[in-house]
């Protein structure tokens, strides 16, 4: 998770009232935020990535703000039209086709302020950005840019000298022995040219995804600034965009609009939106009885403008929250307004005793045998990241089930397997001492018509002297005296384990499930160095129906 310092003395000044630290990191988890680390000047909080307005201490005071009663309503963004353009030549349309841009003047920063930017920059990349694959953003110094600017494609022997250097370089050699230039030239490989942006003089400005050129750094002295987004996908160039334009106007930057032309492209969009969230839904969702005018306040601590509108409740949006979808996302707003801490849990009257259910009863039981095997449990998320579901596991990519408009590349998609899951978990403890043995029972998900769901059992074990025998005796010993259930293994084939020592496994001639001994290149990926055994079974229809 992203994690933003906030140093109590700057953080009162934004705030624009004296509060104490105890008040400021009492209320930050209702913001939902995480305290990371404190100390008496500073806090380090993680935030989720889906609220990227918080990346500075600019977006936090904001929110702030509203919980605090310091100031309600939405911030409203305002962007004077301005005459300068922005050419989108043709020759970017099948490389990297959307731009969109904005001028920020007349601001001050001091080294914290570019600090702040600058770490925004980066998570924006990471989060909105995927890595800077779909959305790249460069912050330059406009003092230095003569307009109109031109985006197009040109060849690699291209020359300008990058941000990180003092040397003329051509972009071959950027992208060969400079640091960003080498983590991000997989992002061009499928280009014979790249995508720059020139000034009238023919000054190069930015080489997008890579970086920005010297000529156009940002320093304390910066006091006009150009932002521009270069992107695979425009709503996404305008949703990272709208981030850094609230976050430098909040800095006291006033900002005027960039004309962009040519093809599919144009002047940036970056207005709030309207949506209608129905009071029942609230109360009902909530357990609460409160009126519209509660809800209304509610969602006014949360920086959102709302007002009553017949029965329902008019709420407008502002452009950077990018994570509210539909009425349930404001429910959620409502209930941080009102206070996670005052709401009040209730029992619903039962009309008779209740009892485990069947499916839970025998997951227990799984979970004893395993236990009662020497294996620990985890629990992972049923979203995962497509790297580790498929890449570093050498599993082919087939039915993926993805999220839409995902803010985070550690929950793309619904998982289909556990037992990456497991390895990840192993990575992440080689500082631990071995054997380490782990099992998790979850749901797996695949894409059918409707999406079908089956709850699995993967188990791992890692040390120096782990074998398949070893792997197989666990399993026959789950199944045996756990269920009273017999299996047989017969050789097979599967990219995460090694090529002869991977078997399926069968029960009554069905197959169930894999087992094997890790490939040592899946090792190699997980960056381990221990050998690691596993197997995978479907529990649905084997002790317990599907229904």
């Amino acid at each position: 998770m992203p994690v933003v310092t906030l140093y109590f003395e700057r953080l009162t000044k934004l705030l624009g009232r004296k509060i104490s630290k105890e008040k400021i990191t009492s209320t930050l988890p209702f913001l939902g935020l995480d305290i990371e680390e404190q100390t008496l000047d500073h806090v380090n909080v993680e935030y989720s990535p889906n609220r990227p307005d918080f990346s500075t201490d600019y977006g936090v005071a904001t929110g702030l703000q509203g919980l605090l009663e310091i100031k309600l309503d939405m911030p409203q963004l305002k962007i004077k039209k301005g005459t300068d353009t922005i050419r989108a030549d043709l020759s970017v349309g099948k490389i990297r086709p959307y731009i969109v841009a904005i001028k920020a003047m007349g601001g001050k920063m001091d080294d914290e302020t570019i600090r702040q930017i600058i770490t925004m920059q980066e998570d924006l990349h990471n989060g909105i950005g995927r890595r800077r694959k779909k959305v790249s953003i460069g912050i330059h110094d406009l003092a230095k840019i003569k307009f109109p600017l031109v985006y197009k494609a040109v060849e690699r022997t291209h020359r300008f000298v990058p941000l990180t250097s003092n040397t003329e370089m051509t972009i071959s050699e950027i992208l060969e022995n400079t640091e960003t230039g080498i983590a991000y030239s997989h992002l061009l490989e499928a280009s014979k040219k790249v995508p720059v942006i020139v000034d009238s003089t023919g000054n190069t400005i930015s080489f997008p995804p890579i970086i920005n050129s010297k000529l156009t750094e940002v320093t304390s002295k910066s006091k006009d600034l150009l932002v521009e987004v270069t992107a695979l996908d425009k709503t996404a160039a305008e949703d990272a965009l709208a981030v850094v334009a609230y976050t430098l106007q909040t800095v006291g930057f006033k900002l005027y609009s960039v004309r962009i032309s040519g093809s599919r492209n144009s002047t940036v969009s970056l207005e709030s939106r309207k949506m209608l969230l129905d009071p029942s839904l609230v109360n009902d969702t909530l357990g609460l009885s409160v009126s519209p005018a509660v809800m209304v306040k509610s969602l006014r601590k949360n920086r959102l403008d709302a007002r009553i509108k017949g029965k329902q409740i008019l709420c407008l949006i502002p452009r950077y929250r990018t994570d509210i979808f539909g009425p349930i996302d404001l429910v959620e707003e409502v209930a941080l307004g009102y206070g996670i801490q005052n709401l009040e849990p209730t029992l619903p009257p039962a009309k008779s005793a209740g009892q485990k259910n069947r499916v839970t009863v025998s997951l227990e039981a799984a979970r004893n045998t395993m236990i009662g095997l020497g294996y620990s449990e985890v629990m992972n998320f049923g979203l995962v990241g497509k790297q580790i579901q498929y890449d570093l596991t050498k599993r082919e990519p087939s039915g993926i089930i993805s999220v839409s408009d995902s803010k985070s590349q550690e929950h793309q998609i619904l998982r289909n397997s556990l037992l990456p899951g497991l390895v990840d978990t192993l990575s992440r403890n080689i500082h631990e001492s071995y054997p380490q043995k782990i099992f998790e029972t979850g749901t797996v998900f695949y894409r059918d018509n409707p999406i079908n769901e089956e709850i699995h059992l993967a188990c791992t074990s890692a040390h120096n002297d782990v074998s398949y025998t070893e792997i197989k005796s666990v399993l026959q010993s789950l199944l045996k005296s756990g269920f009273d259930i017999a299996c047989t293994t017969k050789i097979s084939q599967d990219p995460i384990f090694v090529e002869g020592r991977t078997a399926d496994i069968l029960v009554d001639g069905k197959k169930i499930g894999i087992i094997g001994e890790l490939a040592s290149g899946v090792l190699d990926n997980f960056k381990m160095r221990i050998p690691v055994a596993g197997f995978e079974i479907k529990l649905t229809g084997l002790i317990f129906d599907q229904t």
